[in-house]
C-alpha cells in the first residue's frame, strides 16, 4: 500500500490520539465488569450491584451538561485542553479513591465515587471528542478515529480483563484501583503536549446560546432530519447482532464459557481494532460516503457468519470464523460512522453536537435487546440473524439518500440551508427536545426508586414510554419533511 496512506499513523497528533483513547476507555470498563466483579467477590447482594450498573447512563445523557463544555472555558490551557484536564485529574484521583473502599463496607461512598468517575469520563468524551473535531482536517478524520477506536479498545481490555487477572493473581483488588489510577498519567501528559484547536473559531457568548444554538444550526440544514435518521439506524443490524451474541454461542450453539470469552472477547477485540486501522486507512483513498456505503455494506453480510453457526452443527473454527469477520467489519464501520460525526459538528459548539449525535447512535445500542430477545423466542435463532442483515437495510438506504449532503459537508465547512415547510420541522424539533426531557426525568425518578426514596414505578415507565414514543415521532415526522423536500426538488421544473 502507498505510504502516503499510511502517514496519517505516524504523525504527531496520532500518538497523542492514541494516548487520549486510551485515557477515555480506560474508565468505561473500571464502572461497569471490573467494579462488578469486585462486589462480587465481595459477596454483595445482587439488587445493589443492579442499582450500580445505573452509573452507565452518564454516557448516554452527556449532551445534557456538553453545552456547559463549550460555554466556559477553564482558566488554563484553553476550551478544549482545559477541560480535558480537569476531568482526567478528577478521574485519577477518583480511581486512586477506590481503592481505599470495601464494598462489603463502604457502599455509600463507593457508589458517590463510581458517580463521579462515570459522570467525568463521559465529561472526558465530551471534550475529547469536540478536540479531535476542532483539530483534524478532513483527510485526516478517518485515520483519527480508527487511532482514537484503538487506544479506546486497548483501554478497555486493560481495565476489565487484565485488571480483572492481576487482581485475582497477583494484586489484589485494592492495589488494581491504584495501578489504573496511575494509567490514566500518559492521557494527562498528552492533554498537556496536544496543541490547543484554533482560537479563531468563535464559541458561544451566554449559556442559552450554547444550548440553543447547536441545534438551531444543525435542525436549519437541508436533510437534517434525513441524517439524524441515518445516524440511528446505520449501526442498527450490528446493534441487533451484538445484543445476543455471547447468550448465542453459549446457549444456542452450546460453546464452552471459556471458549466464548477466549474468541469473542479476546480475538473479537484484536478484529475490531485492526478493521478500525484498516478503515482509518481506506478512507484515505475513498470519500466519506463511499467508506460508509462500502463498510455499511460488509456489516450488514458479515453478520450472515452467526446465521451459518445456527443452522450447522457446532465448530470452533467457524465461531472463530465468523466473530472475526463479523469484528473486523463492525470496526471498519465504526472509524467511518466516527468520522461522519466529527463531520456533521461546527466547531464552534462541537462537544454539545458530537455529545448529542453519539448519544442518538446509542438508542440503537441500549434500546434493541429486548425487542431481540422476543423476535428469538418467536422466530428462532436462524430468522434473528437473517433479520439482522435486513435490519442493516433501512440505514444504506438512508445514506444513499444523503450522498449529495455528505458529498458538500466533505467539501465545504458549511451546509446548505433549509428554506420551505418551515412550520413542520419546528413541531419536530419541539418533539425531540420533549422526548429527551422525559427521558431524564425517568432517570431522575429510577435513581430515587433505586435509592428507596419514592415509589412510583407506574410513573417511571410511563416516562420512560413517552419519551421514546415522542423521540420515535420527532424523527419519523422530520425525515418525511426531509423526504418530501428532496422529492419536490427533484421534480421538472423545480
Amino acid at each position: 500500500m502507498p505510504n502516503q496512506y499510511l502517514q496519517i499513523f505516524t504523525r504527531r497528533n496520532s500518538a497523542l490520539l492514541l494516548l487520549l483513547g486510551f485515557a477515555s476507555g480506560l474508565p468505561l470498563a473500571l464502572t461497569s465488569g471490573t467494579l462488578q466483579a469486585w462486589m462480587a467477590v465481595e459477596n454483595v447482594d445482587i439488587k445493589t450491584i443492579g442499582f450500580f450498573s445505573l452509573v452507565g447512563q452518564a454516557y448516554v445523557f452527556k449532551f445534557l451538561w456538553s453545552p456547559l463544555m463549550d460555554r466556559y472555558t477553564p482558566p488554563f490551557l484553553g476550551r478544549r485542553r482545559g477541560w480535558l484536564l480537569v476531568t482526567q485529574i478528577l478521574l485519577t484521583v477518583g480511581i486512586a479513591l477506590m481503592g481505599f473502599m470495601q464494598p462489603s463496607h463502604d457502599l455509600t461512598l463507593l457508589a458517590a465515587l463510581a458517580v463521579l468517575i462515570a459522570f467525568c469520563s463521559a465529561s472526558q468524551d465530551i471534550v475529547f471528542d469536540a478536540w479531535k473535531t476542532d483539530v483534524l482536517s478532513v483527510a485526516e478524520r478517518g485515520g483519527g478515529a480508527a487511532i482514537s477506536v484503538l487506544g479506546y479498545r486497548l483501554a478497555m481490555l486493560v481495565s476489565g480483563g487484565l485488571a480483572l487477572w492481576l487482581a485475582d493473581r497477583y494484586l489484589g483488588w485494592q492495589a488494581i484501583w491504584w495501578l489504573m489510577a496511575a494509567m490514566m498519567l500518559p492521557g494527562i501528559i498528552a492533554t498537556l503536549l496536544a496543541k490547543e484547536p484554533d482560537g479563531t473559531v468563535g464559541r458561544p457568548r451566554s449559556l442559552e446560546e450554547a444550548v440553543v444554538a447547536p441545534l438551531r444550526d444543525f435542525f436549519s440544514r437541508n436533510n437534517a432530519w434525513l441524517i439524524l435518521s441515518l445516524i440511528v439506524l446505520y449501526k442498527l443490524g450490528d446493534a441487533f447482532a451484538a445484543s445476543l451474541t455471547t447468550f448465542f454461542l453459549i446457549r444456542g450453539v452450546g460453546f464452552d464459557a471459556g471458549d466464548v470469552g477466549l474468541v469473542n472477547k479476546t480475538l473479537g477485540l484484536v478484529a475490531t481494532i485492526v478493521g478500525a486501522l484498516a478503515g482509518g486507512v481506506l478512507m484515505q483513498r475513498l470519500s466519506l460516503f463511499r467508506a460508509l456505503m462500502l463498510f455499511g455494506i460488509l456489516q450488514a453480510v458479515s453478520n450472515l457468519g452467526y446465521w451459518v453457526l445456527s443452522v450447522t452443527d457446532k465448530n470452533l473454527y467457524n465461531m472463530a470464523a465468523a466473530v472475526t469477520v463479523e469484528n473486523l467489519c463492525g470496526g471498519m464501520g465504526t472509524a467511518a460512522f466516527v468520522a461522519l460525526l466529527m463531520t456533521l459538528c461546527n466547531r464552534s459548539f462541537s462537544a454539545t453536537q458530537f455529545a448529542l449525535l453519539s448519544a442518538l447512535s446509542a438508542v440503537g445500542r441500549v434500546y434493541v435487546g429486548p425487542v431481540a430477545g422476543w423476535f428469538v423466542e418467536s422466530w428462532g435463532w436462524p430468522t434473528f440473524y437473517a433479520f439482522t442483515v435486513v435490519a442493516a437495510l433501512p440505514g444504506l438506504l438512508l445514506l444513499a439518500g444523503c450522498k449529495s449532503t455528505l458529498e458538500y459537508a466533505q467539501d465545504h465547512s458549511d451546509f446548505p440551508p433549509r428554506s420551505t415547510r418551515l412550520s413542520g420541522y419546528r413541531w419536530a424539533l419541539r418533539a425531540l427536545i420533549l422526548g429527551f426531557a422525559l427521558l431524564a426525568v425517568w432517570l431522575l425518578l429510577l435513581m430515587l426508586e433505586a435509592l428507596g426514596w419514592l415509589a412510583v414505578s407506574g410513573l417511571s415507565t410511563l416516562l420512560f414510554e413517552s419519551g421514546i414514543i415522542l423521540l420515535l415521532a420527532a424523527i419519523v415526522l422530520g425525515t418525511s419533511l426531509d423526504y418530501l423536500a428532496a422529492r419536490k426538488s427533484n421534480q421538472p421544473g423545480q
